[in-house]
């Protein structure tokens, strides 16, 4: 089971760091694939994944992410708009077929894995945006193996023992910690490597932090979903790991924050 997971995990980095690596119609490619993989994972719980409903999701998502690739983003909003104009019409059609809260559900999913994880393409696009983005992963998966090995080590007070009971509050503070420290050695060279208009090494280790912290949020917001649909994992995508959304799940939150957070110490010219 350990070496499956082991090289499964390894797989997946090197795929996203292919992806991102390479930018452009890859990058864009990738994002709305692994998208549409998470948002049908998260409708599976509703019983939805292969309805009219689903249709609907599946569509608006690609077209948001058109809109993003042609640099269309006064038009994001409307789409949304419209997106949740035919949801409701199906709703309406088909009652009394679906529920209130699979329509609910296919709207969420939209948001919380397709715009969410457009973030991951959104940065990716800006300038410098191949150096940036990395600062998502560093936030995730660094807080994710700093957490692990501080909570194996020294954890004893449980953090949430409700939702994960393996997790700690010295994992807590060591999986940020450890971000942060990931965030100032990527600062150092990226400030050796590029010329930007604010000191990387003094803002990496804040966005990583704030990244790492959100990060929690995220995982243990997934796992409350997983816990009310009575399911172990998102999917069987991934093996060892489970779907997408098992290990992008602190991702969907942490993209968009990286994001905005870029923005504002570039004074809103990215």
């Amino acid at each position: 089971m350990f070496k499956q997971r082991l090289i499964s995990g390894v797989l997946l980095v090197l795929l996203t760091v292919f992806a991102l690596y390479m930018g452009g119609m890859v990058a864009f490619a990738a994002t709305l694939i692994v998208s549409l993989i998470g948002y049908s994972e998260l409708l599976r719980i509703f019983k939805i994944e292969k309805s009219s409903l689903a249709v609907i999701g599946y569509t608006g998502t690609i077209l948001f992410y058109v809109a993003l690739f042609f640099d269309l983003g006064q038009w994001t909003v409307p789409l949304i708009i419209l997106f949740l104009i035919f949801l409701l019409g199906c709703y309406v059609i088909r009652f009394p077929k679906y529920k209130l809260n699979q329509m609910m559900g296919c709207f969420f999913g939209f948001v919380y894995v397709g715009i969410m994880l457009s973030y991951i393409y959104q940065l990716r696009i800006i300038q410098n945006g191949g150096e940036f983005v990395v600062l998502i992963f560093l936030a995730a998966w660094g807080n994710d193996t700093f957490a692990y090995c501080v909570g194996m080590l020294i954890g004893k007070h449980k953090m949430t023992p409700e939702l994960s009971p393996k997790k700690s509050i010295e994992g807590l503070i060591g999986g940020i910690l450890g971000a942060v420290l990931l965030g100032a050695i990527y600062g150092l060279y990226i400030k050796a490597k590029l010329r930007l208009s604010f000191d990387p090494v003094m803002m990496f280790p804040i966005f990583c932090g704030v990244g790492a912290l959100i990060s929690v949020v995220g995982d243990l917001a997934a796992s409350a979903i997983k816990r009310d649909a009575g399911i172990k994992d998102y999917g069987t995508l991934i093996p060892g790991h489970g779907g997408i959304l098992d290990r992008f799940d602190s991702i969907l939150l942490i993209a968009p924050v990286v994001f905005y957070l870029m923005v504002m110490v570039s004074g809103g010219t990215i």
